[in-house]
């Protein structure tokens, strides 16, 4: 009697342990002090209270630029302040298994392809890592940005959506353009 009691407090303990473990460890996944990420979902759902943009960071595991973005870019406390200030952003790693709700649609994982079907529709079947999706805040796709980007090309890419410049026929080109002249002034 006495080695089952102790049998099924070890298996409490240890499951009490690892629990414990993995709620801290998704907890802490991303900075607290950094840019707010989530899910499309907890996007979805802020959007319905108070529209935004949204900006969709689709990644996967084994990216090294999607790392790199973490690590410096998506660090940097003037991409932070400007991300939480102008778009509800979200994380997404193409390659989840997981059901994705949208509106009246399931977005489910792709074997063929070994990536999620929202991933797919997102990046319009164009499938490189990292690319940055820019939705207004009706969920229409607005542009799709690719590749590693320092500080100082993120930034003023981020202005431009923000700031709708595209809605006055201002390509994004011509605009990095001017900013660059700008700048060298």
């Amino acid at each position: 009697m006495k080695n089952k009691i102790v049998t099924v407090l070890t298996i409490y303990c240890l499951s009490f342990f690892f629990s414990g473990c993995n709620a801290q460890s998704s907890e802490n996944k991303y900075d607290p002090n950094g840019i707010h990420w989530m899910s499309f979902e907890e996007a979805v759902k802020l959007n319905d209270a108070k529209p935004k943009r949204i900006f969709i960071d689709t990644y996967t595991e084994w990216c090294g630029w999607c790392k790199k973005m973490d690590a410096s870019t998506f660090k940097d406390p003037s991409i932070i302040k400007y991300m939480n200030d102008n778009f509800y952003a979200v994380k997404l790693d193409a390659e989840t298994k997981d059901t994705i709700h949208f509106h009246d649609k399931q977005f489910t994982y792709v074997a063929d392809y070994k990536t999620n079907q929202i991933a797919i529709d997102l990046m319009q079947g164009q499938m490189s890592y990292p690319t940055y999706t820019f939705l207004d805040g009706q969920f229409q796709l607005i542009y799709n940005l690719k590749g590693y980007q320092t500080v100082e090309q993120f930034l003023p890419e981020l202005h431009y959506f923000a700031e709708e410049l595209y809605k006055n026929n201002i390509k994004l080109d011509e605009y990095l353009s001017k900013q660059s002249t700008d700048n060298q002034k």
